[in-house]
């Protein structure tokens, strides 16, 4: 991958955390009307959700969420919030970032998701399971 490609996905990766993260401050904000912050709680608890819903070790469909899922969550929770809110909450990204220079985790998410799949597991199993016994 050469230079310039390489700083380009770098500056969009870094704009996409400042917006997770004012997206993430927009849902504490009380002005933020309930459905915005309803959509704004999903996709910032996806995103600083230490497990994802596709594992990345997936070739291809493992970066799909990060590379193309969580953008678009992102952009319809910000078309949601009203500008002045998202301004607001941009600056105290920007400002969180220079200082603690990281993403908060959501371990809340991370136990969502992880019984999200534990579900899925549980339905393929009991699938095989009734095709085991109609033979």
């Amino acid at each position: 991958m050469n230079k310039k490609l390489r700083e380009k996905i770098k500056r969009k990766t870094d704009i996409l955390k400042i917006e997770i993260l004012a997206l993430w401050f927009s849902y504490r904000d009380k002005r933020t009307p309930w459905y915005a912050k309803l959509w704004a709680a999903v996709v910032v608890g996806y995103a600083f959700s230490p497990i994802d819903l596709i594992p990345d070790f997936i070739p291809f469909i493992g970066y799909l969420d990060d590379a193309i899922l969580l953008p678009i969550g992102v952009v319809i929770a910000i078309r949601l919030i009203p500008r002045d809110i998202m301004d607001d909450s941009r600056g105290k990204a920007h400002i969180w970032f220079d200082k603690n220079k990281g993403k908060p985790k959501s371990w809340v998410a991370g136990i969502l998701i992880l019984l999200l799949w534990l579900l899925i597991l549980l339905a393929i199993f009991f699938f095989v399971l009734k095709l085991i016994k109609s033979k």
